[in-house]
């Protein structure tokens, strides 16, 4: 009697667990890529490298040199 019972299993059944898990394996690798691609942007617009400012000697010296007209308006 119990060969019977295994002889008439329908041979769909040994196949469709594959299925699902295919499919949850390819959703959760998209989510995955999704959730990449998110954090990269986020990267470039937050925490991407500024331009770095000139710190060649004449502009240092600019920086720091005295303004020209708060030296003519101390005088009186």
């Amino acid at each position: 009697m119990s060969r019977s019972a295994v002889s008439n299993a329908p041979p769909e059944s040994f196949s469709a667990p594959q299925r699902p898990l295919r499919r949850l394996t390819l959703e959760l690798f998209g989510i995955i890529a999704l959730k990449i691609a998110v954090l990269m942007l986020i990267w470039w617009t937050v925490f991407a490298p500024q331009p770095k400012p000139d710190v060649s000697p004449a502009a240092i010296a600019q920086r720091l040199a005295p303004a020209s007209h708060a030296s003519t308006e101390t005088r009186p």
